[in-house]
């Protein structure tokens, strides 16, 4: 074997980045994530350390958004990573509508995906909220013919984490289960 152990490193990068969203004491917040992910076709997870402000937003109304980042709104996303709720109101850091389910959305994001909190895994001062998808928003723009969304079009962010870079999506490589007819 020619491959080196560099240690238990997490290396699932790069990743989508998102911006969610919750409300706390009536106002909207938003924090800057990039550690997200699928976990069931239903299903999705949002990793936040415990002390992120908009936690007990989420606890308290279990609702929340993730908002999709794309290049177009990327430089207001990254600030969400590097201000604290808890010091500056971010409630007007976006314009936003409400979503039919009582989540914050990011009028900027052209794909916002609306859940609802179904449990909290505890794990080393993580809250890992396990979210049951209740609605997805996207623009019209990056919808294909068939009213899916096109990556082709929509070119969500990457981060990757040890060098805290972002990335765009790039080309098509293949198709999901025809590469070996």
């Amino acid at each position: 074997m020619s491959k080196k152990n560099i240690g238990a490193t997490l290396a699932l990068y790069p990743c989508p980045v998102i911006v969610v969203g919750a409300m706390v004491n009536d106002k909207p917040t938003w924090t800057l994530v990039a550690h997200a992910g699928t976990v069931a076709h239903s299903h999705l997870m949002v990793s936040l350390v415990q002390a992120h402000y908009i936690n007990q937003g989420i606890r308290e109304n279990k609702k929340l958004s993730v908002n999709v980042v794309d290049e177009s709104w990327l430089a207001k996303a990254d600030k969400m990573g590097t201000i604290s709720g808890s010091k500056v109101d971010k409630s007007e850091a976006f314009a936003w509508t409400m979503g039919e389910n009582g989540a914050p959305l990011i009028d900027d994001a052209k794909v916002s995906i609306e859940c609802e909190m179904d449990g909290n895994y505890e794990l080393e001062h993580f809250d890992h909220f396990i979210c049951k998808i209740l609605a997805t928003y996207a623009d019209e723009t990056v919808l294909n013919e068939k009213g899916k969304i096109d990556y082709h079009t929509f070119k969500p962010v990457l981060f990757e984490f040890p060098t805290y870079e972002y990335f765009v999506t790039g080309e098509k490589v293949g198709d999901c289960a025809k590469m070996n007819k």
